[in-house]
């Protein structure tokens, strides 16, 4: 699969052309999203180019009308529907989540534009196996409305950042960043759109670089 660059420089780190994959087992992911899905589908993408050695056993989502679902339908997998407002507490959405997951026998979780803060429960369901895309260069800009933080701020340079989950909202160990210059004229919507593409590029990747089971060694010159 080659990865639409975007218009304007970035860095990624690791470099996504010095790693060297070997996953000899399919990755069984369940992944979770609230919102259009764009995500989902860079993974589902690169597994079909044979980018990503995996398969997506469910997507799981909390909004009713969350176009993930719809991308999830078109790709032939399946959806379940977890509407957060129908449970008293996290900790009930989230012994769903896990109940559910586990119904699908998924190995690792990909929050991918999941709009919860999750619970020991469902963290420990899945030790350092869960992981999350977000909107900066964490730890710069944690928690909603990174991007709107990241202008208010002046920087000159964002991205955004793959980590493994831990309690603690965005604070997981870091698996893979991309860096992109904050334009003079931008405003979210424009930098947020310029993020996306770097999300689509190294999200696969860095579940890649997590799940591989040892690098390949390339033989001296």
């Amino acid at each position: 699969m080659v990865f639409c660059p975007d218009s304007t420089a970035s860095l990624v780190s690791p470099s996504i052309l010095q790693q060297s994959f070997c996953i000899h087992t399919p990755l069984k992911l369940g992944i979770m999203a609230s919102g259009n899905g764009s995500n989902f589908e860079a993974i589902a993408l690169a597994i079909k180019d044979g980018q990503l050695s995996a398969q997506i056993q469910v997507l799981i989502y909390n909004n009713p009308k969350a176009y993930a679902a719809v991308r999830a339908a078109n790709w032939g997998i399946p959806s379940v529907l977890l509407n957060h407002r129908d449970y008293k507490s996290r900790e009930d959405l989230d012994r769903q989540i896990v109940q559910t997951l586990q119904q699908y026998d998924v190995e690792w979780v990909i929050m991918a534009g999941w709009m919860r803060v999750v619970t020991p429960i469902f963290i420990n369901a899945f030790p350092d196996k869960i992981i999350n895309i977000h909107p900066s260069l964490l730890p710069s800009f944690k928690g909603v409305h990174a991007v709107e933080q990241a202008l208010a701020a002046g920087v000159k340079i964002t991205g955004c950042t793959v980590h493994l989950v831990c309690l603690e909202v965005d604070s997981g160990p870091i698996l893979m960043q991309a860096a992109v210059p904050v334009l003079p004229d931008d405003t979210p919507e424009t930098l947020q759109a310029r993020i996306q593409v770097q999300e689509h590029r190294i999200l696969p990747m860095a579940i890649a670089l997590a799940g591989q089971s040892k690098p390949q060694k390339i033989p001296n010159e």
